[in-house]
């Protein structure tokens, strides 16, 4: 073994090379090739892929902006679009829905319109108050009945805050019904 290796020590490096030409030749031309391609194809291209990886990360960022957007846009339509569709525009309109047409559907329902009650109230840090409106009335269960889900279902924007529902003095007596509603208009009507 050591004679092995104190020849290869004393071989010089020109010798090895041209006994092996036909071997190193080739694969001198394979890594040449290589770091061509490297240095005029890889490099460049991985440049790229980085800028290409910064834009679709500014257009994502503009994408979520704008879908952002153009979510506040539509809640705003939306909530435009309640206001002026929906909601009361003012307190007499407030006043017209909870009398008159509750005093309409309530007879259509045969149920007996008693007493009412009814108080504005402002709404804190909001363009928007609230009629609040006690009624009482009397009928038969399914009467009854019948109306709550008139005024559930009904096109005006009504919501029923309690419901006190009490037996008459006799069995053949009518039912007692205690409602509790509210409805919201603009302070000032359509304008914001």
């Amino acid at each position: 073994m050591k004679a092995l290796f104190s020849v290869a020590s004393t071989v010089p490096f020109a010798r090895i090379v041209r006994e092996q030409r036909r071997w190193l030749v080739p694969l001198l031309t394979v890594i040449a090739f290589n770091i061509g391609v490297l240095l005029a194809v890889v490099m460049p291209m991985s440049r790229s892929v980085e800028s290409g990886e910064r834009g679709a990360a500014v257009a994502a960022r503009s994408l979520t902006e704008a879908t952002a957007d153009l979510q506040d846009a539509q809640a705003t339509t939306d909530l435009d679009t309640f206001y002026r569709e929906v909601l009361p525009s003012d307190l007499a309109t407030a006043r017209r829905i909870t009398h008159l047409k509750l005093s309409q559907m309530a007879r259509e329902h045969d149920v007996a319109f008693e007493r009412s009650k009814s108080t504005p109230e402002a709404q804190k840090n909001s363009d928007l108050e609230r009629l609040q409106v006690s009624y009482e009335l009397s009928g038969n269960w399914d009467a009854i009945r019948q109306f709550i889900y008139r005024i559930e279902t009904g096109r005006e924007f009504v919501v029923i805050d309690n419901v006190v529902l009490a037996e008459g003095s006799d069995s053949s007596a009518p039912l007692s019904l205690t409602l509790e509603l509210s409805t919201y208009y603009r302070v000032g009507g359509h304008d914001r």
